[in-house]
């Protein structure tokens, strides 16, 4: 697996999750697979394949969850300048064509939520965004064609 940056925050809910999974998720399985067991036969035990499979899944998560904790590399906030677009800087835009605007926070793909105004930075839409300035027009190819964004304001 390759580096990831995140944030101490993103790093954080990593690490819950994984809390989660080994402390809550692991027992109710192993639970489950105790309880089919006990029900005798396994060979025709559907119960027994069904939570043997959710444990499987389960266990690999947690693997790969602990293998992107190990490849985490923490970026420094302080560092991280509202001069231009940058990861974990918070902008503003204006699509010039509808004149909506809209703010979005650029994070690691990890971080990713758009509900939340969470936009990792390996979208189209980030990618057109990095490295502009107060004042630049982003044009952005997307799917659906070029859109024009004028950036309004950049803050952390």
């Amino acid at each position: 697996m390759a580096i990831s940056y995140m944030t101490a925050e993103g790093l954080q809910k990593l690490k819950d999750e994984l809390v989660y999974l080994e402390g809550v998720e692991r027992p109710r399985v192993i639970q489950a697979i105790q309880e089919a067991r006990d029900k005798g036969d396994l060979s025709e035990n559907a119960e027994y394949d069904a939570a043997k499979e959710e444990q499987g899944k389960l266990e690999s998560k947690i693997a790969l969850l602990k293998e992107k904790i190990m490849d985490a590399r923490m970026i420094d906030e302080s560092r991280i300048n509202t001069n231009e677009v940058q990861v974990l800087t918070k902008v503003r835009i204006k699509n010039l064509k509808t004149g909506a605007e809209m703010s979005y926070r650029l994070v690691t793909e990890s971080e990713a939520n758009f509900k939340e105004g969470k936009l990792s930075v390996t979208t189209p839409i980030a990618k057109g965004l990095l490295g502009k300035k107060v004042g630049d027009i982003a044009k952005i190819t997307v799917p659906s064609g070029t859109m024009e964004f004028e950036i309004l304001e950049i803050t952390l």
